[in-house]
């Protein structure tokens, strides 16, 4: 069962003052966020604006030039893919890195493998986890099991496979890049429930979008990032509509 009544004080990671430059530009310049468990976070602003660069600084592809980092309260040094993966943050890329010929259960142990003392997958145990997985996200269609090739499953219903496969890996945040992308309502409203029980069983997702009322609609609060600053957070209760966030987010960036 998903856990309920997350807490919202504990902090999963946070970014201090982390600035970030490529060829003598500055793609990030002095950015705090922090990232607590159990709410989702949405992330938006034009195009150029560092969402890509926070992305990979937060899951560890690159490391900050200047600033530093905490998980859990904890100074971090080094920080590279291997310490956020430990520290359980997941990035669901829009292309999802699934495997579309092969099954449920296959993209969601890819690599990690139960396997016996002399290397039989212990296959069994495999399918059950897996149905288990895609039973707490959401994916409760009586059509679709771990067995099921992921190559007939809709856009929706990949996502939420990429998202068991990120909890199957024991991510505590989940970075969920242009999750709605190219999806109709319905299939967006799949998505929305996969977000809502990950953000139910007390883990947090980071949601980047284009599409802001996607973003309004999913998320608890807002960080605005502008020419690779932060320029505005903002929690939900401020913010009466999308149509308010995108003139905030026109108004400011205008004023930056």
């Amino acid at each position: 069962m998903l856990r309920t009544s997350p807490t919202f004080m504990r902090s999963i990671i946070e970014l201090k003052n982390v600035s970030k430059r490529f060829a003598g530009i500055k793609a990030l310049n002095d950015v705090s966020i922090k990232m607590s468990a159990g709410e989702v976070v949405g992330l938006i602003g034009d195009n150029g604006a560092g969402k890509s660069t926070l992305i990979k600084t937060l899951v560890g592809v690159h490391a900050p030039d200047s600033g530093s980092i905490e998980i859990r309260g904890e100074h971090v040094e080094g920080w590279n893919a291997l310490k956020a993966r430990n520290a359980g943050i997941e990035t669901v890329f829009q292309d999802k890195a699934l495997c579309p010929q092969q099954s449920i259960v296959w993209n969601i142990f890819m690599g990690k493998e139960l396997t016996f003392p002399f290397g039989f997958v212990r296959q069994k145990e495999q399918v059950k986890i897996a149905n288990r997985l895609i039973r707490e996200i959401g994916l409760t269609s009586e059509l679709i099991d771990a067995e099921s090739p992921v190559g007939n499953l809709s856009g929706g219903e990949r996502q939420g496979v990429a998202i068991a496969r990120a909890i199957f890996n024991e991510a505590e945040l989940i970075v969920l890049d242009e999750p709605t992308n190219n999806l109709s309502l319905n299939e967006t409203q799949k998505v929305f429930d996969f977000v809502g029980n990950v953000k139910n069983s007390g883990r947090s997702v980071l949601f980047i979008g284009h599409n802001i009322y996607h973003v309004y609609d999913i998320s608890d609060r807002f960080i605005i990032l502008d020419r690779g600053e932060v320029i505005h957070r903002l929690n939900k209760q401020e913010v009466s509509s999308a149509e308010k966030l995108m003139k905030i987010m026109r108004d400011t960036i205008k004023g930056h």
